[in-house]
């Protein structure tokens, strides 16, 4: 039947491109309250085609923050219940003026779709649920569904926990499929097997009560800025080492297994770093796999402070802010991470320099799915089927902070079933989803949930 499912889905794959693009045009940017309509329209869009579809308990979660949509179909009693999960709210388009064509309206241009969300991650999102659509309309999916499709996915999820508790009877499951979670390579088939963990911390640093004129003042009193530059110029050594006593000891030593995968899908350095213009950096005792997918980072992701705008103020600034954000490797906490850097910062703040911090949210720790898991063995024996090549398993430097909380609070763990290619511009202008990629993902759902329809419901608890 999968098979079938398949052909009727590639048959109609320039209909489910027409939704696709539907789609695409609202503007579901979660962390802008500016995009409030954009991320009401596109809940509204995925209520009407759950429905639409024939799932049925088709509402809205709410856990105090931007709330998921879900539906569900229990048709097949004695098989395993799947949480499918995507994510509907995307990054904001900024900077507009680098876009080749409008953010919100897609545009295909030599075989690739361009809008923002497309790779990360509506388009896979959309394949997941018109998987699920064309089993239903063929007489029943080989497996439980329930949808989760959240809203706040780029925001870190920060009331991801809260909906968890309030919203158990609607996650009731043996375990999660996640449209997120892209493939490793574009040339070689891969599986995903694990993602780094995120936690995030802001921090303000005050010099004086006001700020003064860089000439009446300036060589007598500290000037933030250059205070916030000299701490920020502690966190790592030249290399990009981290320099945060005790910030690496819990991290889990990389196994042979993990360095055979990296060694699997060595990168050119070259043609990486010529890719985005930029020169090689960081540690030189680990290969570029290793460093952007296996090991802790900590990056600036913002600061500012003083006069930012147009021409120049002679300023001297008394306060200066930061963002950071903290990719976690296995083994890593994230409360103890940000209490180091805090610790960190505040052992090297000079006297007169007051430091006031702001946690983001609670974080999540990396994630990995065990050697032979079900949802493992099923994946492999998908793209084999195919690609025609066993995949290589890679884990993700991004995190999909689902994986851990659902593995944490509900039991379950996670497969990272994505489409998305690395090399196409998430989070930044000219993001695009490469049209062929939507008919593979058109063909593989459907045998993914075939094949996760043989497997006993406790065997993915074992």
């Amino acid at each position: 039947m999968s098979e079938a499912v398949a052909e009727r889905l590639v048959a109609r794959k320039d209909e489910i491109l027409e939704r696709l693009k539907a789609l695409l045009r609202l503007p579901s940017v979660s962390t802008d309250p500016a995009y409030a309509e954009g991320m009401k329209a596109t809940r509204d869009f995925l209520l009407a085609r759950l429905r639409e579809a024939g799932l049925t308990d088709v509402r809205l979660l709410d856990g105090g923050g931007q709330p998921a949509v879900t539906g569900a179909w229990m048709g097949a009693p004695g098989k395993p219940t799947l949480i499918v999960y995507g994510h509907y709210d995307v990054q904001p388009p900024d900077p507009l003026d680098l876009w080749q064509s409008p953010p919100f309206e897609p545009t295909i241009r030599d075989g690739r779709l361009y809008a923002r969300g497309a790779s990360d991650v509506k388009g896979s999102t959309l394949i997941a649920v018109e998987t699920v659509a064309a089993f239903i309309e063929a007489g029943g999916c080989p497996v439980n569904i329930r949808f989760f499709l959240e809203g706040e996915e780029e925001t870190g999820s920060p009331s991801l926990r809260t909906l968890i508790e309030r919203h158990r009877d609607a996650l009731k499951a043996d375990a999660v499929l996640s449209a997120d979670g892209g493939r490793a390579s574009t040339t070689l088939p891969t599986v995903n097997v694990g993602s780094r963990g995120l936690t995030k911390l802001q921090v303000a640093l005050r010099t004086a009560s006001k700020d003064m004129h860089s000439g009446r003042y300036g060589g007598a009193v500290r000037n933030a800025n250059h205070e916030l530059a000299r701490l920020i110029a502690t966190l790592h050594d030249d290399h990009g080492r981290i320099a945060v006593p005790g910030f690496l000891d819990d991290v889990a030593p990389v196994g042979p297994r993990e360095r055979a995968d990296a060694a699997a899908l060595a990168m050119n350095e070259a043609e990486f770093y010529g890719a985005i213009g930029a020169a090689p950096y960081g540690d030189p005792d680990l290969g570029l796999r290793e460093r952007i997918t296996l090991m802790p980072t900590i990056e600036v992701n913002g600061m500012w402070g003083g006069y930012t705008g147009a021409g120049s103020k002679t300023v001297l600034p008394c306060e200066a802010h930061a963002k950071f954000t903290m990719r976690l490797g296995p083994g890593q906490d994230p409360a103890r991470v940000q209490r180091l850097l805090r610790d960190h910062l505040l052992a090297r703040a000079p006297a007169g320099v007051a430091l006031d911090f702001t946690e983001q949210d609670a974080g999540s720790p990396a994630f990995t799915l065990r050697e032979g898991h079900p949802l493992l063995a099923a994946a492999e024996r998908v793209i084999e089927r195919t690609t025609g090549r066993a995949p290589v398993r890679a884990r993700i430097g991004g995190t999909l902070p689902i994986t851990a909380i659902f593995q944490e609070m509900l039991g379950l763990d996670t497969l990272m079933f994505g489409y998305a290619m690395p090399d196409e511009d998430v989070h930044a202008p000219n993001e695009f989803f490469r049209l062929s990629s939507l008919e593979e993902g058109l063909r593989g759902w459907p045998l993914l949930l075939s094949e996760l329809g043989k497997v006993p419901p406790e065997a993915f608890r074992s």
